[in-house]
């Protein structure tokens, strides 16, 4: 998948399919936002969810349609994706093997199955709910990531298990699609 999606994203910013303009307006809304944020103590992922309102097409409508930037999202995934790896060491995860393996997978089903439920009560078909359910659970691992990283707690053991259990996480939605 990485490859993939970098493969893309080269081959679609070769042919002009990423405007180097939409890029600059993305990093930059980004660089206001998450100062404002941080320093109001809410936190840099509500900055780069704010940033990311502010400039799509409920906000200022800069982009009206998601696949205009589709492959800077997929890049900054891989990139995600990367960093994660950086922060495991493979003789710790085997270490690791039971709790990663055993919370990892009760986490991914337990949510979905209780988030799937809450769509269900509402009245939304099983099939959606499910989708939406694994959406919310997937989305987890950035923010919990961040908020590891501004605390500082990615080097504590607490922080390398939940980061090991996330990596669970992201290779389960990996495998969803498929």
């Amino acid at each position: 998948m990485a490859a993939e999606t970098v493969t893309q994203a080269a081959e679609a910013a070769s042919h002009g399919g990423i405007d180097l303009i939409a890029v600059v307006v993305l990093l930059a809304a980004a660089v206001v936002a998450v100062p404002l944020f941080r320093r109001v103590g809410l936190g840099s992922v509500l900055g780069y969810l704010a940033a990311g309102l502010a400039i799509g097409p409920f906000g200022l409508g800069f982009f009206h349609d998601a696949q205009s930037i589709i492959h800077v999202a997929e890049l900054g995934v891989v990139l995600f994706l990367f960093i994660i790896g950086l922060e495991m060491q493979p003789s710790r995860l085997w270490a690791m093997r039971g709790e990663i393996f055993g919370l990892g997978l009760l986490q991914v089903g337990v949510a979905i199955a209780v988030l799937a439920w809450v769509g269900i009560a509402l009245g939304y078909p099983t099939a959606a709910s499910f989708v939406a359910g694994t959406g919310f659970v997937l989305t987890s691992t950035a923010i919990v990531m961040q908020m590891l990283q501004e605390r500082g707690e990615m080097g504590l053991p607490k922080g390398r298990r939940i980061i090991a259990i996330l990596g669970v996480v992201t290779l389960t939605g990996l495998q969803l699609p498929a």
